[in-house]
């Protein structure tokens, strides 16, 4: 198995408090839930940054045709 980074994550109590509620509603450990969140942001963000130019809204500064 691949070793996995550790780092130190200073959190918000409250936000905390909705990450473990979230957790044990999913049957998650807080930090599963917080890799599994963080997994589904960049997944999404790839898969938004991989749109074609058709898919693209224009900018507010593009004359729409």
């Amino acid at each position: 198995m691949a070793e996995r980074k550790q780092f130190l994550l200073r959190i918000d109590p409250g936000l905390w408090a909705d990450l473990e509620s979230w957790a044990a509603d999913e049957l998650r450990s807080v930090n599963g839930q917080i890799e599994y969140v963080l997994r589904e942001a960049v997944r999404a963000r790839k898969g938004s940054h991989e749109k074609g130019p058709e898919d693209e809204r224009p900018s507010a500064g593009q004359a729409r045709r």
